[in-house]
């Protein structure tokens, strides 16, 4: 027994923390810079204001965490974001491909767990700053109501990835709220603030349940009354039915009036006044007999934030850089969401719930844009990086988000190593660390072809047992009706093969076939036709051959099209090829996408049509022959460090038929080896969706799953089963001398080419 006698006062306990990188906010923007710098052996410790990881993408918000694969409803192919997001994507798909968002949560904490370097703090709100002087923090105060202690946590630098900038408000930095006018960063989307307000508003998201039995349900008084009046949305099939639940309901926005940090606690209730008001319209209106044995079955806790504090850094990112593609040196991050804006009324509003304008690819985020020039040692990370109003409409979304927590991550790890500020890596001889250490861990930076270093694949003979040169993607006997275009895309360097395949028609018809590309060779926009032809069919089945006679000069994708015919049919091909596939010209109305895009006048957004992929199973390609085969996956791929398709496959993929392929690295003289990187294809095309939408496949099926690594004498290094991830990092034991490196992949099953995009070894 513990007796306590009566104080005039006491305090909590008091713990002392010291650590190298102290990251605010557990969201996966926190949880990626946390786990970059552990990896890069700082001492982290990790502060999260809830019980859980992960914050809109946790099971407390269930919203699902996206980026620039945008639902695959726009052109950026192979755009899912690299590094430790993918890592944590391809891991949740794995582990639990049906979307549970409980699950997610134990992947993060998995993750973060795992890491002997992060000291992590759950249910712990910083709510002081101590500075050594004005530009530097020197520790924050926290607080863990759980367990009764407060945390005094000093460190050599930060990172604010909190979402509303709670550490860079306590210590000082500058900062933004609301939306600019069109006169001070000359953007021609900048809103009409009547319709728009300031700020984006919070959701508030529920789900129901089916329990086989009749369920009642009485509403809380303080639900609201007269939905169907109130919602003009309920009355539009597009955002409502009944049978709809969790993301789905993302328009349930209430707060864009509003201050989105200090009326939270407001918004909040409005939002639950919503939820509870909409379900008793459900379950008791008498116009959905289908909901008799629906229960809800959870409510948000508390809403899910699009926008508050935007900070000033070094650089501000705006439409411009979104739609125009800006090419920035310091280029560290990518985003490919539309910019995205939202009526101010939110769940009040006529009309759409929001307005998204895509541009034709991605667009790089500089590393300005993470740096303030108020503190000399702190990070901002998240949807508080220094952006525009307009352009925060596509940066906030949270795997682009998480792509920055990652750069402040290894950014921190460099500048303690190096004695700088952050500032300092803004320096052109010094951000190709940073570029270099990224690319290394597996990300991906558009327009920056970044040499990995000391990488001694590069000065390696390669040799292989084989290499694909594709003539023949076979049929499977599906066929796809030309309700709507469908195109295949082949990657070309100089002439386009000549292309045979068969289709059937219903009646004697005509068949138009395009040539496409991009009016960058970077983009997957097909808005240049490069030839047209046009074949007379009969009748049933008809062979085609088209030569299009047309030759690019520099590498590229090309776009064999088929457009609209719906009396014609064409062969769809099972077989899965890494750095292929087919694209159709369809309607994906979750990201406004109407098969073409076009804007109103004056509003700075081009005119384009989407062409977007299929989700497994129903990804294939179009079955078709090539004379000359496409010859663009040999070898010297593994020595390009864009480990995805980009501008061309970037993969060694063996022949076919070859069983148990093999890769070789040999060296004049012996090399010391400690580490072995292997990138392989986990299919950047396909959107990883975190919660609610499940996955087709826990396992990519152009993912090498067992290989065999050896030295030049035979001694086997690894043997690895089970692979599932885009990277696998082995570390040695002890250092191996060898001239030479061996690694034997098995096949996987089925219809399969599986590439290989690229090989680090030190």
């Amino acid at each position: 027994m513990i007796i306590k006698n009566i104080a005039k006062n006491r305090t909590f306990t008091n713990v002392v923390l010291n650590a190298d990188y102290v990251v605010a906010g557990g969201g996966l923007t926190g949880v990626c810079s946390a786990i970059a710098a552990a990896r890069e052996g700082l001492r982290v410790v990790l502060i999260q204001d809830r019980p859980v990881l992960g914050g809109n993408a946790s099971s407390e918000v269930r919203l699902w965490a996206l980026g620039a694969t945008s639902h695959m409803g726009n052109n950026n192919r192979w755009s899912r974001e690299g590094g430790i997001i993918d890592e944590i994507l391809v891991e949740n798909v794995y582990r639990n491909k049906e979307g549970n968002p409980v699950l997610f949560d134990m992947v993060l904490m998995d993750k973060v767990l795992t890491e002997k370097n992060i000291t992590l703090l759950l249910n712990t709100t910083l709510y002081k700053v101590d500075k050594s002087n004005d530009r530097n923090i020197s520790s924050v105060t926290a607080i863990n109501s759980q367990n009764g202690t407060e945390y005094s946590i000093s460190g050599q630098m930060f990172a604010d990835c909190t979402g509303d900038g709670t550490l860079g408000y306590l210590a000082g930095a500058s900062f933004r709220m609301g939306a600019e006018d069109r006169t001070v960063y000359g953007e021609e989307f900048a809103p009409d603030k009547q319709e728009y307000g300031e700020l984006l508003g919070h959701s508030i998201l529920f789900y129901i349940k089916d329990i086989g039995k009749p369920v009642e349900y009485t509403a809380p008084n303080f639900a609201l009354k007269d939905v169907e009046t109130l919602i003009p949305k309920l009355q539009n099939p597009n955002y409502f039915n009944v049978n709809q639940l969790g993301c789905k309901y993302w328009w349930l926005e209430y707060g864009g009036r509003l201050d989105t940090i200090l009326d939270t606690e407001e918004i909040k209730y409005e939002l639950w006044k919503v939820v509870y008001g909409v379900w008793d319209y459900i379950k008791n209106s008498g116009k959905f007999p289908q909901a008799k044995t629906l229960t809800l079955e959870w409510v948000g806790l508390f809403p899910g934030k699009r926008e508050s504090r935007r900070f000033n850094g070094l650089y501000t990112l705006t439409q411009q850089d979104v739609i125009n593609q800006s090419t920035h040196y310091d280029a560290v991050a990518y985003g490919g969401w539309a910019i995205d804006l939202h009526p101010a009324d939110g769940v009040y509003a006529g009309g759409n719930g929001c307005h998204q304008w895509h541009s034709k690819g991605v667009y790089q985020i500089p590393y300005r844009c993470y740096v303030t020039p108020d503190l000399d040692n702190l990070f901002v990370g998240g949807r508080i990086i220094s952006s525009s109003h307009v352009a925060n409409g596509t940066t906030r979304v949270m795997c682009t988000s998480a792509l920055g927590g990652e750069v402040i991550g290894r950014a921190a790890s460099i500048c303690l190593s190096k004695g700088y500020k952050p500032i300092d890596l803004v320096d052109r001889d010094r951000i190709g660390l940073l570029q270099s250490l990224l690319v290394k861990n597996g990300n991906f930076i558009p327009g920056i072809a970044v040499a990995v270093e000391d990488n001694l694949a590069d000065s390696a003979e390669i040799s292989v047992s084989s290499v694909l040169e594709l003539d023949d993607l076979p049929a499977d006997g599906t066929w796809f009706g030309l309700d709507y275009p469908i195109a295949q895309l082949i990657p070309v360097n100089g002439k386009v093969p000549v292309v045979r395949m068969n289709v059937k028609a219903d009646n004697a018809t005509r068949l138009v076939m395009e040539l496409r590309s991009s009016s960058k060779s970077e983009n997957y926009t097909p808005d240049t036709i490069d030839a047209v032809l046009e074949f007379d069919l009969k009748k049933d089945e008809n062979e085609i051959v088209a030569d299009f006679s047309y030759s690019y000069a520099t590498p590229r994708y090309a776009f064999i099209c088929l457009m609209k015919n719906p009396e014609i049919s064409v062969p769809m091909s099972g077989r899965l090829v890494t750095g292929l596939t087919a694209v159709y010209n369809y309607i994906n109305p979750a990201v406004s996408n109407f098969g073409k895009q076009v804007p109103p006048e004056g509003i700075g957004v081009e005119e384009f049509e989407f062409w977007c992929p299929k989700r497994r199973p129903e990804s294939k390609n179009i079955a078709m022959s090539f004379a000359p085969s496409l010859a663009s996956f040999n070898s010297e791929n593994l020595r390009n460090s864009y480990y995805r398709p980009y501008i061309g496959t970037n993969a060694w993929v063996a022949a076919f038929d070859d069983a148990r392929p093999e890769v070789c690295f040999k060296w004049n003289g012996r090399k010391q080896i400690k580490t072995i990187i292997l990138y392989f294809d986990t299919d950047t095309d396909q959107a990883m969706e975190t919660v609610q939408m499940g996955h087709f496949d826990a396992c990519v099926p152009t993912c090498y799953r067992e290989y065999i690594i050896r030295n030049s004498e035979g001694k086997e290094l690894y043997h690895i089963t089970g692979n599932h991830q885009t990277l696998n990092v082995l570390e040695l034991d002890q250092p191996v001398t060898t001239d030479a490196i061996y690694v034997n992949f098995v096949r996987p099953c089925g219809d399969v080419c599986p590439g290989l995009m690229g090989v680090y070894v030190c």
